[in-house]
């Protein structure tokens, strides 16, 4: 293979989004140059196993990630796997399927950060942190709609799992260049999807663009303004903080769009929503498909990281 694949790491928990931010970035970079992995694959035991042994699918004993950070490692030199293949739907483990990685990997999935070798594998990290409020309500509208849970069925296997979510999967949290956190705004708890707000952590761990150049850091005006930038802590760290607001206009938006395309030449022929029509794409609370400006930037964002990386190995 003349190129070594760029690999993308999505880490949240259960119904935290990753489908819907991969989604995007993959329209984005053309969904013939992605493959995308769900490290949720790699489960050690099925639904029923698990069940009779009291173990929730979070719980590292329950995945093989020995496994899984093979796969990871063999996909990072380009070479194929045969990859589990695991049932949400029916929670039964069906035939492996041999995977090929493309110029970009998009890795899905609880554990993917959990062990070093796996985390030595990707090039961006990316970790998804909704309130837990917000992704109750996604769990249980996904659940039920697309898996067959009834709503109180939802709710107590969420229950259950919560210690493992908090031993396990919110720790990974630590190793993530970006940390996204869409959230209702203070005024309106109850906002649809398409305006939630965004606030993007931005760690030193990766060069970021420069937004100071079109986002405001002025104290004064920073709480007014629908695009902000400023600094912040997050676990104990020095931090940039970019926040979108779910009501900031198609102007205001295109500007940060455009600069951040802008930078990189293959990525500003991509910013176009018609030529990309699934980035910021959500769905509504009655199923309809609506645009969400803050989900658009952080798929652009993401990508312009992709790009960059690939930039490093040419």
């Amino acid at each position: 293979m003349s190129y070594r694949p760029i690999i993308l790491g999505i880490v949240g928990d259960s119904a935290a989004g990753k489908t819907t931010l991969t989604r995007g970035i993959e329209q984005i970079l053309g969904p013939e140059n992605v493959t995308v992995i769900c490290t949720d694959d790699y489960h050690r035991y099925d639904r029923q196993q698990r069940a009779e042994l009291g173990i929730t699918a979070l719980h590292p004993d329950c995945n093989y990630l020995d496994i899984m950070q093979q796969h990871l490692a063999l996909l990072r030199t380009g070479q194929p796997i045969l990859k589990p293949i695991y049932s949400h739907k029916t929670g039964t483990f069906e035939a492996p399927e041999y995977i090929k990685p493309n110029k970009f990997v998009v890795v899905e999935g609880l554990l993917g950060y959990s062990t070093r070798g796996a985390r030595d594998c990707y090039d961006v990290k990316i970790y998804l942190a909704p309130p837990e409020d917000l992704r109750a309500k996604w769990k249980v509208k996904r659940d039920t709609q697309k898996r067959g849970y009834t709503e109180a069925q939802v709710l107590a296997e969420m229950e259950k799992r919560e210690p493992d979510s908090e031993q396990f999967i919110r720790p990974q949290r630590q190793w993530a260049d970006m940390v996204v956190t869409f959230y209702p705004p203070a005024s309106q708890p109850n906002e649809g999807n398409n305006h939630l707000n965004v606030r993007l952590i931005l760690r030193p761990n990766i060069p970021h663009p420069d937004l100071t150049q079109v986002v405001t850091c002025d104290t004064s005006s920073y709480s007014k303004a629908a695009i902000r930038l400023g600094l912040g802590r997050d676990m104990g760290k020095p931090v940039d903080v970019l926040e979108v607001d779910g009501h900031a206009t198609e102007q205001q938006v295109l500007e940060l769009e455009h600069f951040i395309c802008g930078d990189i030449p293959n990525l500003m022929a991509m910013c176009s929503r018609e030529m990309n029509p699934e980035l910021g794409k959500v769905t509504g609370t009655t199923g309809e498909t609506l645009q969400s400006f803050p989900l658009a930037i952080t798929q652009l964002l993401t990508t312009y990281h992709m790009l960059k990386a690939t930039q490093a190995y040419q």
